[in-house]
């Protein structure tokens, strides 16, 4: 059974008010995007890795993955106008490859484990997808500007991360007809009538958003072990 994984890096990330996007943003030494490709290598589940990026970042992407000479990273494909449309590029480009399962993951997630790929696959035998996620655990409350309005309650209510872990052909499908400005891919596959799992995900595979989001990943590689 080929799996493959989908890592989308064609975003332009303006939070991070930086001239590059985030990505390529330099982490103990190596772009952002240099650790999130190195995790998923890491797992022996992968069979093939493509990277989706802007069309104008070659250059940066080149110089990212410098150096990795693993034979399951293949050439990084074009994006589109937005997150949906990349993806759905992606899935496209690796038609001939015709994997059996796919996992879509943000390229600024640099610290996904081996086990946690392997957790949101394993549902995938009885599901057409399943994606990691951490379950809300503070209290929510609905506000209007700075004012508070009422709480929500937060029975049932995850945070999504990635990775999201799909039978391919289903999502294939569901992305050739699905919302282009749709920001996850579990929306999509929910709107196509795909079931999908939640699988409990780890805090430590926090998406670089900010500044300090950055900094964080800063202190965790230094508090590795060599």
């Amino acid at each position: 059974m080929t799996i493959a994984a989908l890592i989308v890096a064609a975003g332009r990330g303006s939070r991070m008010m930086e001239a590059r996007p985030k990505q390529y943003l330099m982490l103990g030494g190596r772009a952002v995007l240099w650790h999130t490709v190195q995790a998923f290598l890491a797992s022996e589940r992968i069979h093939i890795l493509r990277v989706v990026i802007h069309p104008d970042d070659r250059g940066l992407y080149d110089s990212a993955v410098a150096g990795i000479g693993d034979a399951r990273l293949d050439d990084p494909v074009p994006g589109g106008a937005s997150r949906a449309a990349s993806v759905r590029l992606g899935l496209e480009a690796l038609q001939a490859d015709r994997p059996a399962h796919v996992l879509i993951h943000d390229a600024a997630r640099p610290f996904c484990a081996p086990e946690l790929i392997a957790a949101v696959l394993e549902p995938l035998a009885e599901v057409e997808g399943a994606f990691a996620a951490l379950p809300v655990v503070d209290a929510l409350w609905k506000a209007d500007g700075p004012n508070a309005i009422c709480p929500v309650a937060r029975d049932g209510l995850w945070r999504a991360q990635t990775p999201q872990a799909f039978r391919y052909d289903a999502i294939l499908a569901a992305h050739a007809e699905g919302d282009t400005n749709a920001t996850d891919d579990v929306a999509i596959a929910r709107t196509a009538g795909m079931n999908v799992r939640v699988v409990e995900g780890n805090e430590t595979n926090f998406k670089i958003t900010l500044p300090r989001d950055l900094e964080r990943a800063e202190q965790m590689l230094a508090q590795k072990p060599l």
